[in-house]
C-alpha cells in the first residue's frame, strides 16, 4: 500500500512514480519494513520534517534506500543547514508498505489509540460502523503520525532518496504562490497583494 498527503505537489509526476515503483519493489523483498520517500532538499527549509538516514556506500544515490536513523521535526535554521549538509533529507510523508508493517508500528508506539480501533472491527463494513466511528472520533485526541508513530519506530523505516522531482509540500500560502507562479499561473491573490 502507498500513502500519499492530500497537500503536496511534483512537477514530474512520471519520475515520482517511478520512485513509487521502486519503493513497491523494495517492499517485496522487506515486507516488515516500510519506505518513506525522502526528498534531496534544495535549501535548509525549517518548516519541513526531516529524515536522517543511516549511513550507506550508496547513502547519496537517487533511489538508494537505507534504514532511518531518526527524525527532526522543524528544526531551527542552524540546524536545518547542517542536516542538509550532513545528507539527510525532507519528509515528503509519503511512505509504501504492507498493511501489516503499518499496523505493526502503531500498537507500538500508539497502544490505547490502536486498541480503541480494534474494539471497532466488529462494526465495520455494517450499519453501525458510522455510528461507532463518529463516537470514537469525537473522544480521541489529534494524533501527529509523524511524530508520535514514526519517529518512534525509526528501527521499522527505510528511506528512499527521491532525485529531483520538483516536490512541494502546499501547507502554507507562500508555497502555493510559488508553484503557481513555477507553473505560469498568476494568482488572483498574488495580482491584489501587489
Amino acid at each position: 500500500m502507498a500513502l500519499f498527503p492530500s497537500d503536496h505537489y511534483f512537477t514530474d509526476d512520471e519520475e515520482f512514480m517511478s520512485h513509487i515503483d521502486t519503493a513497491f519493489d523494495a517492499v517485496q523483498t522487506q515486507p516488515e519494513t516500510v519506505t518513506l520517500l525522502g526528498i534531496t532538499p534544495t535549501t535548509p527549509e525549517k518548516e519541513y520534517g526531516w529524515i536522517e538516514p543511516q549511513r550507506s556506500v550508496l547513502g547519496s544515490a537517487v533511489r538508494s534506500i537505507t534504514r532511518v536513523r531518526r527524525f527532526w521535526e522543524k528544526p531551527s535554521a542552524t540546524l536545518a543547514a547542517s542536516l542538509m549538509e550532513r545528507g539527510c533529507l525532507w519528509n515528503s510523508f509519503v511512505m509504501v508498505g504492507c498493511v501489516d508493517a503499518l499496523l505493526r508500528m502503531t500498537p507500538a508506539a500508539l497502544p490505547e489509540l490502536y486498541e480503541n480501533f480494534a474494539a471497532l472491527a466488529p462494526a465495520f463494513e455494517t450499519e453501525a460502523e458510522r455510528k461507532a466511528l463518529a463516537g470514537i472520533y469525537s473522544r480521541i485526541d489529534d494524533t501527529n503520525f509523524s511524530h508520535e508513530v514514526l519517529a518512534q519506530r525509526p528501527q521499522d523505516l527505510a528511506v528512499m532518496r527521491v532525485g529531483d522531482v520538483g516536490w512541494s509540500d502546499l501547507g502554507e500560502p507562500s508555497r502555493v504562490l510559488a508553484t503557481l507562479a513555477h507553473m505560469g499561473i498568476q494568482s488572483q491573490l498574488a495580482v491584489s497583494a501587489s
